[in-house]
């Protein structure tokens, strides 16, 4: 996700290091390299160009805010301004009284009917008990698959065989599907429409009617990122008609540009509300802007990963964990349990790129490349050091080097890589805590 923007946005503030004060031809010379990360990421002209103004608005001799470097100046401001045109936390729409109506949307191939389903095993992980509606009719194995991604999730799929009628449309299967969550005590109700392979009228009427007759609280949008900024022209399409409450980008793992995401936003104010972050039912993430900010401009996503150490250990200490990671003290009996970790958390390569500074360490290629055997030998690297040696890795020597390496069936420099991977992510937890309380004495004093 925006792994291209974030790798440049980096190349960027660290030219800016060691600088007392941002001269103007220091900003202009940032601001072109920004445009064209911007542009390269797929970002639309017009966004891109907006945004450059406001950061030289604000960035021209601007001071050093606090004990902050030059770098660390400009990635606030760029932090602020991508926050700015991310927007704000959206909470859902809940209905009054249950059930929830929620009308999902988007061209054909974008990914909505897979999208539901995953985002019927987001509500039941909220506590909630969701119930899939197949209104998509017009594509002959759509009902087919929500009924099988039905069953993988363990969500109900209402299909135009339950009703009693005959000759149903998808306005029928919404209303059937409607009452009969309310007969089950059904918290939502998720409408998968169906799409076409371009906007046309045909499609637009047959959505209009199934929100008139259903009169939904949220209408989400599927996009599919990999379309670029042609998904602009799609959300502009579907907002005018439909009063558009959010979008969803799927397939985000299979596109490193991303700037859709900055472009939908700022061109037709509809919120971006969750990511597809894979394939599986349980790859899709809600979209919180300051995280996404974060991981744009390097900062990575520390409460992400959070997130992900609790669902997957329950009754962990993962307070402790979070602490050692702020604090820049981690050892490698840290990085052994957080290797541990990784694999119950998802996608190795997913969770790499949420640790601050180690995602653009390591080059796209050998991101791609990443593989449990990777994980394995890491572990044997550390396994092969002694108790003394993994909690005070200052110690490592040459000759300590070279014999963890023949322990651990390894070359020492898969040894020095991983010392150094170790050295970089203490300096980068340092620098974001020590960032995050001055971003957080500016924001009181203003």
């Amino acid at each position: 996700m925006l792994d291209n923007l974030t790798r440049r946005l980096t190349g960027i503030f660290s030219g800016l290091r060691k600088k007392g004060r941002l001269t103007e031809d220091d900003v202009n010379a940032m601001l072109r390299e920004v445009r064209v990360a911007l542009l390269e990421a797929d970002v639309n002209f017009q966004v891109a160009k907006d945004f450059i103004k406001q950061l030289k608005e604000k960035a021209i001799g601007e001071d050093i805010y606090g004990s902050l470097t030059a770098d660390q100046t400009i990635i606030k401001i760029v932090r602020d301004e991508v926050i700015s045109l991310l927007g704000t936390d959206v909470p859902m729409n809940w209905g009054s009284s249950p059930p929830t109506i929620v009308l999902m949307c988007g061209l054909q191939g974008s990914g909505k009917t897979t999208t539901s389903a995953k985002l019927a095993k987001w509500f039941l992980k909220q506590g909630k008990k969701p119930l899939l509606a197949a209104c998509d009719l017009q594509r002959p194995a759509a009902i087919t698959q929500l009924k099988v991604l039905g069953e993988q999730v363990g969500v109900p799929v209402i299909t135009p065989s339950d009703l009693s009628q005959s000759g149903v449309s998808p306005v029928d299967v919404a209303k059937g599907a409607i009452e009969k969550a309310k007969y089950l005590f059904h918290d939502v109700v998720i409408l998968d429409t169906a799409g076409r392979l371009t906007i046309d009228e045909a499609l637009m009427e047959e959505l209009e009617d199934v929100r008139k007759a259903t009169l939904p609280q949220e209408v989400l949008l599927v996009l599919d990122s990999t379309t670029g900024q042609e998904a602009v022209t799609v959300a502009e399409h579907f907002h005018s008609r439909m009063a558009l409450s959010g979008a969803i980008f799927s397939k985000m793992d299979g596109d490193t540009r991303g700037g859709a995401i900055l472009s939908v936003r700022a061109a037709t104010n509809v919120p971006v509300r969750f990511l597809g972050v894979g394939e599986g039912t349980d790859a899709l993430e809600q979209f919180f802007p300051e995280r996404v900010a974060g991981r744009i401009i390097g900062m990575g996503d520390v409460l992400g990963i959070i997130e992900k150490a609790e669902q997957a250990f329950e009754g962990e200490d993962i307070a402790s964990m979070e602490e050692k990671m702020r604090s820049g003290k981690l050892d490698f009996n840290d990085m052994l349990n957080n290797m541990r970790m990784m694999r119950k958390m998802g996608p190795l390569k997913n969770v790499i790129k949420m640790v601050p500074g180690l995602g653009t360490m390591i080059p796209e290629e050998e991101l791609d490349k990443v593989k449990e055997k990777d994980i394995n030998r890491l572990e044997a690297i550390v396994l092969s050091m002694t108790p003394r040696e993994r909690s005070n890795p200052d110690i490592l020597n040459g000759s300590r080097r070279k014999r963890i390496a023949r322990g651990s069936g390894t070359s020492q420099e898969e040894v020095n890589r991983l010392i150094d991977q170790l050295y970089a992510m203490r300096r980068n937890m340092k620098q974001l805590s020590k960032m995050e309380k001055q971003f957080k004495k500016m924001g009181r004093r203003r």
